[in-house]
């Protein structure tokens, strides 16, 4: 079969400046492209009547202006609208999801024909992901396609088995998020696909997309929904976006109560775990704080390549994108959750962040982003384009591998790994059930311009919150351990420090759930995995941990350790401290936060806990608010003076467990 596709390719190339139509599909005809298979067509594409171009690999349709890419009809007059022609499947629809082995699936890459009546073409597009929540987060990188073609019943192919509607708040209208007023949009169901990269939020009511992933700890999601087949017509090359003036001049009002277009309060909706723990205590005095986000969906049915778009460590641009801006994207929503007629807002979210100057990827590294995937990019600044600094472009973003290119590689489509060298150290800390399932985790990073510490400058840090139960807590940057400033304030997903002047400080790790059984360890540098058994960076440094009895121990690449105590103490570079958790007790993870509805504070507590005594002081040390047994099962709101006034909030659990926080009203 391999043999045979290779000669396509070269007779592809041979007639491709003749031809409008290089390769046809006869009526009955079966043309079948095996998992990872690569067919270059140099030249138009078309089948006809019955005839099946059946793609389980990867196909390139690469031409002129006179070339095109169409599903004709019977006849061969006409063009075929009802699909059924030209699939790109899925390969293995249980494994989807999975982070070991995941389904492949066909892939089309698209380059020089003209977007019009030259690409006429009905793509069936096999699609399955795991549940969203009350929103789906989807790209529909379809051409001119009506969004009612998206209703229908659950046997209807094509359709996504529910009807949409445009009533707002219902869970059934179709929105998509507009970058520059930051407003998710209603979509009128009779309008057409608005765009290329538009970024689409579907009412989840009725979508069996598989259910959302897991809130409560131990609870393993269940992703495995619904195989759709979406048909359509796809999106050519050519595909550029500007990455400025995002929420630019936009009023979100004293603490995100201005009001959108649609009366709601920004702050019921708008999330930035980037800008969040610069000021925890006033997230929306800082300056670029819901600002310089840009959301999008793949306008394209191939993968697209995200690690290496900013200004890189071996300086070299390969791929026509040299954001060297960029703070971070985040490429999954985790579980989108929505409150009655004000807001919705995500949990458990996954991101990339980049380091600052020559941008290196920290976190989630690997990223990906499949067909029909969705991601967001925050930047550091909205400064002036230079260059190419603001401009993304998606052409060169395109690859059919399932694992990103490393620095320095020369971009193809089909481009191998390559090798890298950097500075960015990266430790992945993930927990683990009885059974080695993976119920959470958390990362640590090192490079040497990286921030020790709390601080209210962009970094590639992102926060955590009070239901996660794996992650790290900031760090005091001149001893290590515990900054006892923000320990109740946020808590940290991804956290970085500088590798000279915090070497051999801790890191405090803290786990809140008994099924976590151990811990595996995953050890990068510039986001290459070193070898398995590993220790030693480029630097001849390594990572290592200390548990509850003292002892410090090396770090070795997908090395996994049993679970001895809650609290454990992360290093780059063996510590010379003896305390068996750097003497601090594991902190709460009850939170004191901004209730973005209500315009308030209020107190979110730890799962385990049962009754708290709330009491709040102002800074004179005047009695404002005092609480007794209070139960812990929902949010207790702080009903405050909003007078531009501290006060110190303390809560207290039944069993003695205290913990303050700061805030400004």
């Amino acid at each position: 079969m391999k043999r045979n596709l290779f000669a396509t390719a070269l007779l592809a190339l041979w007639f491709s400046a003749k031809s409008q139509v290089i390769f046809h599909v006869n009526p009955d005809a079966l043309f079948y492209v095996g998992e990872n298979a690569l067919v270059y067509n140099g030249g138009g594409v078309q089948t006809k009547g019955t005839g099946i171009y059946d793609v389980h690999g990867n196909v390139m349709i690469v031409g002129g202006a006179n070339d095109v890419f169409k599903t004709l009809d019977a006849a061969g007059t006409g063009n075929k609208t009802d699909g059924g022609n030209f699939i790109l499947r899925l390969n293995n629809p249980a494994n989807h999801s999975a982070t070991v082995n995941p389904s492949t699936y066909g892939q089309l890459y698209i380059d020089g024909l003209n977007q019009g009546a030259n690409v006429s073409a009905v793509v069936d597009k096999e699609f399955r992901t795991a549940k969203h929540g009350t929103y789906q987060q989807i790209a529909l990188p379809f051409y001119n396609k009506t969004i009612s073609s998206l209703s229908g019943s659950a046997s209807t192919i094509g359709t996504l088995g529910k009807t949409f509607t445009n009533v707002r708040y219902s869970k059934n209208e179709v929105l998509t998020w507009n970058n520059a007023t930051a407003v998710s949009e209603n979509l009128n169901v009779s309008s057409v696909t608005p765009k290329n990269t538009a970024y689409y939020m579907l009412g989840s009511n009725g979508l069996d997309t598989g259910n959302p992933p897991a809130l409560m700890p131990g609870i393993a999601p269940t992703p495995n929904g619904a195989v759709y087949t979406l048909k359509g017509v796809p999106f050519t090359n050519g595909v550029t976006e500007t990455l400025l003036n995002a929420a630019n001049g936009v009023n979100f009002g004293t603490n995100g109560l201005g009001i959108n277009s649609y009366n709601e309060h920004y702050n019921s909706y708008l999330q930035d775990d980037w800008d969040y723990a610069s000021n925890p205590g006033s997230p929306w005095s800082v300056v670029t704080f819901g600002r310089n986000i840009y959301q999008f969906g793949n306008p394209y049915f191939t993968n697209l390549d995200l690690g290496l778009i900013g200004i890189t460590e071996s300086g070299t641009v390969t791929d026509n994108n040299a954001i060297a801006s960029i703070q971070g994207i985040r490429y999954d929503p985790g579980t989108v959750v929505s409150l009655p007629n004000v807001g919705t807002y995500s949990v458990g979210a996954k991101f990339i962040n980049f380091t600052a100057g020559s941008p290196v990827p920290v976190g989630d590294v690997g990223l990906i982003v499949k067909p029909m995937q969705t991601f967001v990019i925050k930047l550091r600044d909205n400064n002036a384009e230079i260059g190419n600094d603001k401009t993304l472009s998606f052409d060169n973003l395109r690859r059919f591998k399932y694992t990103p290119r490393t620095d320095g590689t020369s971009y193809s489509v089909n481009a191998k790994n390559g090798s890298a060298a950097g500075s960015v150290k990266q430790l992945g800390v993930i927990a683990l059930d009885e059974n080695g399932g993976e119920l959470a985790r958390t990362y640590y990073a090192v490079y040497p311009t990286a921030v020790s510490g709390h601080t209210t400058q962009p970094t590639v840090q992102s926060t955590l919150g009070s239901q996660n139960i794996l992650g790290t807590f900031e760090e005091n940057a001149s001893t290590g351990g515990y900054d006892q400033n923000y320990i109740n304030s946020y808590w940290l997903y991804i956290n970085e420090a500088n590798e000279n002047d915090f070497f051999g400080k801790a890191i405090p790790l803290a786990l809140y759930n008994s099924g976590i059984k151990s811990l595996k360890f995953e050890v990068r540098e510039n986001t290459d995995l070193i070898p398995d058994g590993t220790h030693q960076l480029s630097t001849g440094i390594g990572f290592y941990y200390k548990a509850a009895n003292g002892e410090i121990t090396e770090i070795a690449q997908n090395q996994i350790i049993p679970v001895s105590g809650d609290q454990y103490s992360l290093y780059y570079g063996k510590s010379t401290v003896v305390l068996g958790t750097d003497g601090a007790a594991k902190p709460s993870r009850t939170r004191v936060f901004y209730n973005k509805p209500n315009d308030s504070f209020a107190v979110r507590f730890d799962p385990q806990w049962i009754k708290a005594d709330i009491t709040v002081y102002d800074m004179s040390g005047k009695l404002i608010l005092s609480e007794k047994n209070v139960k812990a099962d929902k949010d207790f709101v702080l009903n405050l003076s909003k007078a531009n006034t501290a006060y110190v909030v303390t809560a207290v659990s039944e069993k003695g467990e205290k913990i303050s926080s700061k805030i400004i009203r």
